[in-house]
């Protein structure tokens, strides 16, 4: 028996919904287009209008009668506390020269100072530090203080502290390299302050960042954490070191475990990367590495660690709820905790405690599958399917 043909009004009325539905989708498309576009076209007009002020000294002399400044004295930034919260205040370019005009000092102090961004409308931001002046006037006028970077890195707004960090680190920079290596002559800053030019020489040097590996060690079910003498009590982390002079990521990343605590790393993964300023500018390359079940017993290099050891997934659950004012016990002595949220080595460590969740639901619902004879709705990613192949 033939099946019954549809009527041509049917026909007609499943074209025209066709019709309806595919011009729907190519708007859609056409504003997601439009819109990835216009974020793509800002982005990149940003980072031209940069590099321009980088490289035309005129351009960027204008563009600092109306940019923003951060200030630092002895690369100590400046904050102001409004109730619980610590602010980063931006100085317009009319605030700078008043406080200037109150120092009796010049308006050439302005240009001092060293690119550091701008804004989406393009407002530039500037980092100048006011080291030689007096510290206690400039508190007492703008209503803050002055305090060490490692404190304002972690009081401070999640976003505000790369940029803090970044112009501190420049104008580090500047401070530690106003002599040329080579002929031993003062070197002089383009306005931006992007580089640095010997003009007895003619070598131009440009600010740079030192490679370091951060890494965080598991045996698949425990990592590994360790602390130096310097650490605030309590307080362990991932492994870190600088790359040596052509060494690759995984080559340092290999000898620094063999080095620090004995073990020999099997495979690794990249996890992110940041800027971090101490001791200086460095560039923090964070992995995962995993080392052989069978070889699990840590040897501490005491010329570089005070104490390495595992810690397993209860104990960095409750580490990751604590901070050093909280880790101090009533006897003196104190209960682990880790870096803060702002420092890459909180990331991994986190990353590694959901992972290691992550495997071990996955690895009690292949139990439960095989004993009831289902087949799990979701499989495990492959990252989880291989860590609990690897370590059967």
């Amino acid at each position: 028996m033939r099946p019954k043909a549809a009527s041509p009004a049917a026909s007609r009325d499943s074209y025209l919904w066709a019709l309806v539905m595919a011009a729907i989708y190519q708007a859609v498309h056409r504003r997601a287009s439009s819109l990835f576009c216009r974020f793509h076209s800002t982005y990149v007009k940003k980072m031209r209008y940069l590099n321009t002020l980088k490289e035309d000294d005129d351009f960027c002399g204008q563009a600092q009668t109306s940019g923003t400044f951060y200030l630092f004295h002895n690369l100590s930034p400046f904050l102001q506390k409004v109730g619980k919260k610590y602010l980063l205040p931006q100085l317009s370019a009319a605030e700078m020269k008043r406080i200037l005009e109150k120092l009796k000092e010049t308006e050439q102090w302005i240009e001092k100072s060293v690119l550091i961004g701008c804004s989406d409308e393009h407002v530039p931001h500037f980092a100048l530090d006011l080291g030689a002046l007096e510290k206690s006037v400039i508190e007492s006028e703008l209503q803050g203080s002055f305090t060490d970077l490692r404190k304002a890195l972690f009081v401070v707004d999640a976003k505000d502290s790369p940029l803090l960090a970044s112009a501190q680190a420049l104008l580090r920079w500047h401070e530690s390299h106003q002599y040329c290596s080579k002929t031993g002559q003062p070197t002089q800053k383009n306005l931006a302050g992007s580089k640095r030019v010997c003009h007895a020489s003619g070598i131009t040097y440009y600010p740079q960042m030192s490679p370091v590996v951060i890494t965080l060690v598991s045996d698949g079910s425990r990592c590994l954490l360790t602390r130096q003498p310097s650490f605030p009590q309590g307080m362990y982390t991932a492994l870190s070191g600088f790359c040596d002079l052509g060494e690759s990521v995984e080559e340092a990343l290999r000898r620094e475990v063999a080095e620090e605590v004995g073990l020999e790393v099997e495979s690794f993964q990249y996890s992110a990367s940041q800027h971090w300023p101490f001791p200086s500018s460095c560039l923090m390359i964070a992995c995962h590495a995993l080392v052989g079940g069978q070889q699990t017993e840590i040897s501490v290099n005491s010329l570089e660690l005070e104490e390495a050891r595992w810690f397993g997934l209860e104990e960095v659950l409750e580490g990751l709820k604590r901070d050093h004012t909280s880790s101090k016990q009533d006897d003196g002595s104190f209960l682990p905790w880790f870096p803060p949220r702002q420092a890459i080595a909180h990331k991994l460590i986190n990353e590694w405690q959901r992972c290691t969740i992550r495997s071990w639901t996955c690895l009690a619902q292949e139990v439960q599958d095989r004993v009831t004879g289902c087949t799990s709705v979701l499989p495990p990613p492959e990252s989880i399917r291989f860590r609990l192949v690897k370590h059967k």
